[in-house]
């Protein structure tokens, strides 16, 4: 289940940082909050327009992980908050889950669809 916090951040201007380690180690890579949709079994879907490396990444070891926050969501206490999800991700070229993020992002080129493994609210 996605927390309501984390479903505010994603509606708020703020950076997205996905963490991959590869063959020739770790790699991280920004997107936009604004730009991640939640399916209705709780996945995230990422568009990409580049991410080379990252796909690359995740066809050696599919884990991620992926930190998000924005000031202007209420936190644990204080105003700003931020979450570390770690999940298992794909890229999908083909299919509802791409179409989806192609009609939003003509630029699109793939779909990083993550699974989410545990989402912790980190601040």
């Amino acid at each position: 289940m996605i927390p309501e916090a984390l479903q505010e951040i994603l509606k708020q201007d703020g950076i997205v940082a996905i963490a991959t380690l590869g063959q020739d180690g770790p790699h991280l890579v920004n997107t936009w909050n604004s730009y991640v949709r939640i399916t209705d079994d709780g996945r995230l879907l990422i568009p990409a327009g580049y991410m080379h490396r990252t796909e690359a990444n995740i066809a050696f070891n599919p884990d991620v992980l992926i930190t998000l926050g924005s000031s202007k969501v209420q936190g644990l206490h204080n105003p700003g908050a931020g979450f570390l999800i770690k999940g298992k991700a794909a890229f999908i070229t083909s299919g509802p889950d791409f179409e989806l993020l192609k009609s939003k992002f003509a630029w699109l080129r793939a779909t990083l669809a993550v699974r989410p493994d545990s989402i912790t609210q980190t601040w």
